[in-house]
């Protein structure tokens, strides 16, 4: 016998934030197959920030004596360091947990894997029982999880994920990573600047390939100085040995490692789902297919976040939950509705150097031929660049010939995530290159004078000049 709902959401990611006091009188459901909180509390954004940070500061201490301050970096207390972030995350996604298993009246929690066995019935899988569930209305919101390459000798050898190995005991000697993304970016960030040897293996002929390539070729330049990276090749087969994993690459070279990162990217939960049951449209790469609302084709059925779209960022995911949430209180009147908006999209790289962007990349603009003129300016060119001594930072920008309204921008250096924060603005609200750069002032000298500079620099005809005088001068 089958337990009824008016609304269920799988996930407790961005799903758990939909249900609120709002939903009072109904009779709602989670389904959480893991650690409660999702993806970005547990085992993404937050977290990895929190190691980033300190990582930070352990290479300000390497690099600050050529600025004449004569500090070191010893070494770092890596469980310290665990310890300290989960110390923090833990409590609230057990808190979390808490609260919709025990505190929240309106809400029964479920936890197990779930599937769908029609258009509205699940069935949870919990321990050595099972239970089946209907609804009124399911919102999925199941996240993602790492794709497991398929590597000879990749299930003997100990390896972790992005998933798993911030929880590690202790600090590796020799990190070998496999992938060039944000993910490898961002823990060879982290790892090298501990003190960890970090050999970085990637099949592209550069890192941060979904980056404008003037941004991918300088992250590229600058990690070949950090860490030992091998662009152009794969890992062919692992082996463990005596002294760890032992790496063959199809070029023919070996690296030694204590630890393998799989860093190969991540996928949809969708098809541990058995969506195929509902008729809801799942595309080839596994994102459910949503319309404009959230909703799929298969009424009743809502899906958001990583599982739903190909940002895998967790401000996206916070907007849909808020699309479907709203969709949701207003199910009787469907012209209330609203709509997700995916215009001017930002994301960032928090490696070393930082990577922001938003918009059209060049070579996008290139191949989809829209019509663009770019600028690029060097953090050097500031003041507050002078300062730093920076010599590989720099702004670019590619606006519309025409109209003078930004495509696209795209920061590599210091602060990048703060910076490119007006240019997303300016492309949310329409605004032109010319305003942002003249109808505001720009502290002098801080580092957001890059922004202005790389803005004026646009060629004059994006910036179109205030209207000739009158005959009476005004």
């Amino acid at each position: 016998m089958s337990t009824h709902f008016d609304l269920v959401v799988i996930g407790s990611g961005s799903g758990n934030s939909i249900i609120d006091h709002r939903f009072r009188g109904r009779r709602a459901a989670i389904v959480e197959h893991g650690v409660f909180g999702g993806t970005c509390l547990n085992v993404g954004c937050i977290p990895t920030k929190m190691f980033v940070y300190p990582a930070d500061l352990a290479r300000s201490a390497r690099v600050a004596p050529r600025l004449g301050v004569e500090t070191r970096f010893e070494h770092a207390r890596w469980r310290d360091i665990r310890d300290r972030i989960f110390g923090r995350i833990d409590p609230i996604s057990s808190a979390g947990r808490t609260w919709r298993a025990e505190g929240d009246p309106d809400v029964t929690l479920f936890e197990g894997h779930t599937r769908f066995v029609d258009v509205r019935t699940l069935h949870i899988e919990t321990g050595g029982a099972g239970k089946t569930i209907t609804a009124d209305q399911i919102v999925v919101a199941a996240g993602g999880r790492p794709v497991i390459p398929d590597i000879e000798g990749l299930q003997d050898v100990p390896f972790q994920t992005s998933d798993t190995v911030m929880r590690l005991d202790e600090l590796p000697e020799r990190l070998l990573i496999i992938g060039g993304g944000f993910v490898a970016a961002e823990f060879a960030h982290v790892f090298g600047s501990f003190g960890t040897q970090v050999t970085v293996v990637n099949r592209s002929a550069r890192l941060l390939r979904a980056e404008d390539d003037d941004i991918s070729a300088r992250f590229t330049e600058i990690a070949q100085r950090q860490w030992d990276v091998r662009l152009g090749t794969h890992v062919h087969k692992l082996e463990a040995y005596d002294g760890g994993v032992r790496a063959q690459l199809d070029d023919g070279s070996t690296v030694e490692a204590d630890l393998v990162l799989v860093a190969t990217g991540r996928r949809t939960n969708a098809d541990g789902l058995d969506l195929d049951r509902t008729g809801v449209e799942v595309g080839v790469d596994g994102v459910i297919v949503v319309d404009e609302h959230q909703h799929t084709n298969v009424d009743g059925i809502w899906a958001l976040g990583d599982i739903a779209n190909h940002y895998a960022l967790k401000h996206v995911s916070n907007h849909e939950a808020r699309v479907v949430q709203h969709n949701l209180l207003h199910l009787e009147d469907p012209s209330a509705w609203i709509r997700a908006r995916h215009v001017a999209v930002p994301s960032a790289v928090f490696s070393n150097p930082q990577v922001a962007k938003v918009g059209l990349t060049e070579q996008e603009a290139v191949k989809s031929g829209v019509p663009y003129v770019s600028a690029r300016k060097d953090y050097a060119a500031t003041a507050y660049g002078w300062a730093m001594e920076d010599t590989t930072s720099f702004a670019k920008v590619l606006a519309d010939p025409d109209s003078g309204l930004i495509l696209g921008a795209h920061l590599l250096g210091p602060q990048a995530s703060n910076l490119v924060q007006p240019l997303i603005q300016a492309m949310s609200f329409g605004q032109t290159a010319l305003e942002v750069a003249r109808d505001q002032y720009w502290i002098h000298p801080a580092l957001m004078e890059v922004v202005e500079n790389v803005l004026l620099a646009l060629p004059d005809r994006t910036v179109p000049l205030s209207p000739p005088a009158g005959p009476d001068g005004t």
